[in-house]
């Protein structure tokens, strides 16, 4: 046999059975969701060797999806860290076989403080079975390892599985991109999602601002020391127009005199401007509609407060 042919059969094996998963839920999945969702606590999930692993998969992916979720290590729980559950907390107690002593010997304990248990496992009868409120069958027939002794089908069952519940919250909640951002404050979506135009715009006196009254020298020497190829123009503080590197070039084809000529004659009235509330994604999609790398940053009053550019939004990892 050869490694493809391996393969072939390892994938088949694992689709035959989640095939057989899919068609096997029954209202006890529906009950199981049922509860999670109203746990008033957190959804904890435990499992021994290869089950623990999927279980501490399970548990992130139920954390970063809108249900408050962690990990405990039953061998642990055994000597000590049994306290991190509560009695408003739910149990997903995960056993292949489910006979894991470390496991089953928990459950005694886990009835008397009265949480619910869910239990996954791939036996219809079993220990852990008896003492859950709950059993999701895995109802795997063979492991893909030809052997027929490492947790492979099985392991992918369960995981599938536990991704089943999450998202099934998950839509139940009506859980957001926007609420899936607060969960990954650091990730790329999370700096797309909530990150806004005030917490990476330049204020102060790096704002490239010049009186509409000013020369044109000036407004190039203003646009010279602030770098952003950009100036905005004010009277009286009001933003009324801006004039850029683009309105330079034209105004070099006009042969205009810069030192007596008046910014406001050659300026582009009204200018692209935006709030400072803006999320910085926005900020970048109008860049790139206007094709423009830099704009400045108004208040209500359409007074500049601001002055953002499309380097600042790639340093803060939003392009």
């Amino acid at each position: 046999m050869t490694y493809l042919d391996s393969a072939n059969r390892t994938f088949s094996n694992q689709i035959n059975a989640l095939s057989h998963l899919q068609s096997s839920l029954d209202a006890n999945f529906s009950k199981a969701c049922d509860v999670l969702i109203s746990c008033k606590g957190k959804v904890v999930v435990s499992g021994m060797g290869k089950s623990g692993h999927i279980g501490n998969k399970i548990a992130a992916t139920l954390a970063s999806t809108g249900t408050p979720s962690f990990f405990m290590h039953p061998g642990e729980a055994n000597h000590g860290d049994f306290g991190m559950l509560s009695k408003d907390d739910v149990l997903i107690a995960i056993s292949n076989s489910g006979e894991t002593s470390e496991l089953v010997g928990l459950m005694p304990a886990v009835k008397r403080l009265g949480i619910p248990i869910i239990a996954v496992t791939n036996k219809a009868q079993s220990s852990l079975s008896a003492f859950a409120d709950i059993n999701l069958w895995l109802n795997v027939s063979k492991e893909a390892c030809s052997l027929g002794l490492a947790p492979t089908t099985s392991t992918t069952a369960t995981l599938v599985l536990g991704d089943a519940i999450a998202i099934a919250l998950l839509e139940a909640k009506g859980f957001t991109a926007q609420d899936f951002a607060f969960s990954h404050p650091g990730g790329a979506l999370g700096k797309r999602l909530l990150l806004k135009v005030e917490d990476i715009m330049v204020g102060g006196d790096e704002i490239p601002i010049v009186d509409a009254l000013a020369t044109l020298s000036s407004a190039l020497m203003e646009m010279s020391s602030k770098g952003l190829g950009m100036t905005a123009i004010v009277d009286q503080g009001v933003m009324i127009g801006i004039y850029t590197d683009g309105d330079l070039r034209r105004t070099f084809d006009k042969k205009i005199d810069v030192h007596q000529t008046s910014v406001r004659d050659v300026m582009t009235p009204g200018g692209i401007s935006l709030r400072a509330d803006s999320l910085a994604i926005d900020a970048l999609n109008l860049m790139q509609e206007k094709r423009i790398n830099a704009l400045i940053v108004t208040d209500q009053k359409n007074i500049p407060v601001g002055a953002l550019s499309m380097h600042m939004l790639l340093r803060a990892g939003v392009v």
